[in-house]
């Protein structure tokens, strides 16, 4: 299937955001007795739980970027695990002014 042929994208509907957002703070309440097990668990579970927090609900979008302005160094590395947009586009821009400066 061609990229044309692909139809377009679409919102998920206000009761399916809500699930996906529960489900997000459901896995990050749980991370800490996966974490007490062996093995990366924690870790997986709260970046998914996380990540499904940020896709589907504005407050913790809000809350996030004022977590971003306070500790601009911390919201790079999650920006990086989480593998944002952002992330990528910030990296080009460094890249780019870098070899702009040499």
């Amino acid at each position: 299937m061609t990229a044309a042929a692909l139809p377009p994208p679409t919102r998920a509907k206000p009761v399916m955001r809500r699930v996906w957002f529960c489900l997000g703070c459901l896995l990050v309440i749980v991370t800490p007795p996966v974490a007490l097990l062996p093995g990366p668990g924690g870790t997986m579970t709260f970046a998914l739980g996380f990540g499904l927090m940020l896709k589907n609900s504005r407050w913790a979008k809000r809350r996030y970027v004022l977590f971003k302005r306070r500790w601009p160094g911390t919201g790079a590395w999650v920006d990086w695990g989480l593998r944002r947009a952002s992330a990528r586009r910030r990296v080009a821009r460094d890249r780019l002014a870098g070899a702009a400066c040499d």
